[in-house]
């Protein structure tokens, strides 16, 4: 009975695997942890350099990324800057503008001044002239109607020879007499 049951034992295998897969599996997970071992001690390091070179490109790749961001920022703040420097400038000019056309009013308005005080002399000289001509026109027509009235009333009352008399008289008073200029 006893040898019934190590035959038995032997021939019936735990959880239905028999003695020789339980080898072959022993063995198989032996060669998966030699394979193992070596496929580790073989490509580990190489693996490990690759993953490693990898990382190590990722993070030049972030720091020039840093550095590419931090010269941005930099040449954003001189943009900016710049900017306002024209904004700046462009005050400036607009206030020299302004200034400048203020002035030009200014000597404008001056300058029509002026012009305006030089024609309203001119037309004063001019009235004052048309004025002085034309009473020397009305004295000549007062002394043409006067002498035409004189003429009538002295060739009735005046004989030819009291008028010889005082035209002789008034020509030697009028050579004495000096013209005006």
């Amino acid at each position: 009975m006893n040898m019934d049951l190590i035959s038995l034992t032997t021939s019936i295998p735990p959880f239905g695997i028999d003695f020789n897969t339980l080898i072959s599996a022993a063995a198989n997970l032996v060669n998966v942890g030699i394979l193992g071992a070596v496929l580790a001690f073989l490509l580990y390091r190489p693996v490990r350099n690759v993953l490693h070179k990898r990382t190590e490109r990722i993070k030049k790749q972030l720091q020039q990324a840093d550095d590419e961001m931090a010269r941005a920022v930099e040449l954003r703040k001189t943009y900016e800057q710049k900017m306002e420097d024209v904004e700046k400038e462009k005050e400036e000019i607009l206030t020299d503008a302004r200034k400048n056309a203020a002035e030009a009013g200014k000597r404008l308005i001056s300058e029509a001044k002026i012009e305006a005080d030089a024609a309203r002399e001119r037309a004063t000289a001019n009235i004052e002239m048309e004025w002085e001509r034309a009473e020397t026109q009305m004295r000549t027509a007062i002394i043409d109607v006067s002498s035409m009235m004189a003429q009538k009333f002295v060739s009735v009352s005046i004989d030819k020879e009291t008028q010889d008399n005082l035209f002789d008289d008034a020509v030697s008073n009028l050579e004495g007499m000096r013209w005006r200029d």
